[in-house]
């Protein structure tokens, strides 16, 4: 990915979205472009506008986490999005995922048999590990049959962005399914800007553009997010409709990859839903006696 493409549209959609109500500034007279103009936002920031412009040209190389931070203020950055263009800036001085230890293969962190072990011994919650490329490279048994709209049985490596984006099943797996797609690209987003270098995830986001008008449109818009924690409604195609929490975990002894658990709260129609998919799990787990 092109480092100072990405600088300069990532500020040029922050800007964009900022109206002059937002920050004080009077609105009289015509304004040609949507948002703020580069000189104001230079002078929130306290620069020279000569040197915002350099910097929105995607000249980010250099600048100090005072200009960062400064910027960050003036553009109403969140948490993930200061994160994002630090990412950013750590991207043109050369330093490589943030200053985080390079990264192992997702095969081998899934053949580990003490997370396995781990994934496996939840088993009231739907359990799995996520790489960067949104790969599902490792699950429990709950998550196996919660998840066997994208697990399929093609063999290949189960990817939650080509999911979301590529097979209809989603739209009746996610029934929020657009804004499932809007949280999949800025995590993605996010993600890219950690690691610029992640040819995987360039491969992914090269063909999700390609094939998904409405992925090639969310990658445009620049949104960053985290994933963190929140609530997130399913259809199930075995139990139907579940409400589940979700935690997100990062594993540090496997740099880049994430722990999720879903669960339902206790006593609600979820939570017996997701029981009973549970005891269906167990069941497909459980050779027969004629095995």
């Amino acid at each position: 990915m092109d480092n100072r493409q990405e600088v300069r549209e990532f500020l040029t959609t922050r800007r964009a979205r900022i109206t002059p109500d937002q920050v004080g500034l009077p609105t009289t007279g015509s304004r040609r472009v949507p948002g703020l103009r580069r000189s104001e936002v230079a002078s929130i920031a306290g620069l020279s506008v000569e040197y915002y412009a350099r910097l929105e040209r995607g000249q980010i190389a250099g600048a100090s986490t005072g200009v960062l931070d400064a910027l960050a203020r003036a553009l109403q950055l969140d948490e993930t999005e200061r994160a994002h263009l630090s990412d950013l800036a750590r991207a043109a001085d050369g330093i490589p995922t943030s200053g985080r230890p390079r990264r192992r293969t997702p095969s081998k962190a899934a053949s580990r048999l003490s997370l396995q072990w781990t994934l496996e011994a939840i088993t009231d919650g739907v359990a799995f590990v996520r790489d960067p490329q949104q790969n599902l490279i490792a699950t429990n048994a709950l998550g196996r049959v919660f998840y066997s709209p994208v697990i399929g049985d093609s063999g290949r490596t189960p990817n939650l962005a080509r999911f979301q984006f590529l097979d209809p099943a989603a739209r009746d797996f996610y029934p929020d399914w657009d804004l499932f797609a809007e949280m999949c690209v800025g995590v993605m987003r996010a993600e890219a800007g950690r690691d610029p270098h992640d040819r995987g995830l360039q491969d992914l986001v090269g063909e999700l553009s390609t094939r998904s008008e409405i992925f090639r449109r969310l990658w445009a818009d620049h949104n960053v997010r985290t994933h963190g924690s929140g609530t997130k409604r399913f259809n199930h195609p075995v139990v139907g409709e579940l409400t589940l929490a979700y935690e997100e975990l990062a594993i540090t002894a496997e740099p880049g990859l994430v722990l999720l658990v879903y669960t339902a709260e206790p006593g609600s129609p979820s939570a017996e839903r997701l029981q009973l998919l549970g005891s269906w799990a167990a069941q497909a787990e459980t050779p027969t006696m004629n095995s």
